[in-house]
């Protein structure tokens, strides 16, 4: 705390330098202005630890002055003691109304200056602490909360946040009548890959398709690791048609991109669902109708784009 920046806003040159030598020899690095104008613009440059701020100045008083660093973000939490030769009950609570966190009446000695700056000094230190492990705090449930909804080989989501999006989703299409749809993905003769290329060669390929994916989709869809190879898309206010022209830019991405060390062709097949559907009654329905057309783009060749509604379920539960 010595070696703290001390600025003190006094009017009287007098005044002034008396207690810049009390300060300065307690081993602060004191800064004076004359008046609140210059106070200000030396609280921007400086970014003091701590003000003394008389009350009585020219142009600015005491009160403007305070009460613009306690409206100010980059100043509110640098404690301000204000000085004053006024000793008013008044003064005092008007001083501390508007922000002050200190208020020390003129004439004052050298070892109450002292303890008064000491004090706010160690208060802001324990803030200053506080604040930086509640950031810290925060910083870490964030983390946390991110591992909780995120594949950690791929870093799409995961199955959880899938679902969660999904019942979401599957709400407000039944409420509201808005479309959304269910792209599902499966990485053709994945099982060769590894068995081939082994399992560093697999995971490779597992992230790169997640890119692919995450590239030929909005902000606003969810992609998620489903499980495997398999991967699902949800898309808000997406129809089936608009969905598929999606899926095909999925498809023809991953098919043409060249995977290194891979000597063949990786290509996905796919499956669409969605809503509005009057057949589907809840969203495990909607998986479904996304897996019949995935199990049809299987049989059909792989490589391929195909569609499924729920007048299929029936005849395919």
């Amino acid at each position: 705390m010595s070696k703290a920046k001390v600025l003190l806003v006094e009017d009287d040159p007098i005044q002034a330098r008396e207690t810049e030598a009390i300060l300065t020899n307690t081993g602060y690095e004191v800064f004076w202005a004359q008046d609140g104008i210059n106070a200000i613009k030396l609280v921007k440059s400086l970014k003091p630890d701590i003000i003394l701020l008389d009350l009585i100045l020219p142009g600015l008083d005491g009160y403007e002055v305070c009460r613009w660093l306690k409206l100010d973000e980059t100043a509110k939490a640098i404690p301000v003691i204000m000085l004053t030769v006024k000793k008013e009950l008044s003064d005092k609570i008007s001083g501390l109304q508007i922000g002050a966190d200190d208020y020390l009446p003129k004439p004052y000695n050298e070892l109450e200056l002292n303890a008064r700056i000491y004090a706010s000094l160690r208060t802001k230190a324990l803030q200053d602490e506080l604040r930086m492990k509640n950031k810290q705090m925060e910083e870490l449930l964030d983390k946390v909360n991110y591992m909780a909804i995120t594949d950690a080989l791929t870093g799409l989501y995961n199955r959880r946040k899938f679902h969660d999006t999904l019942t979401s989703e599957f709400e407000r299409a039944k409420r509201y009548a808005t479309p959304f749809s269910l792209i599902m993905i499966d990485i053709d003769h994945f099982k060769r890959v590894n068995d081939n290329y082994g399992h560093n060669a697999g995971d490779a390929v597992l992230k790169v398709v997640s890119s692919l994916i995450l590239k030929s989709v909005r902000e606003i869809d969810t992609a998620s690791r489903f499980g495997g190879e398999e991967f699902m898309v949800v898309l808000p206010n997406t129809d089936i048609s608009n969905a598929k022209v999606v899926a095909e830019r999925m498809l023809v991405s991953i098919a043409r991109y060249p995977f290194p060390n891979i000597n063949e062709a990786i290509t996905v097949s796919i499956g669409i669902g969605g809503m509005p559907d009057s057949n589907i009654k809840n969203e495990d329905q909607v998986i479904r109708c996304a897996d019949i057309a995935l199990y049809r783009a299987k049989q059909s060749g792989r490589n391929r784009v195909e569609v499924s509604t729920g007048e299929e379920l029936s005849g395919n539960s």
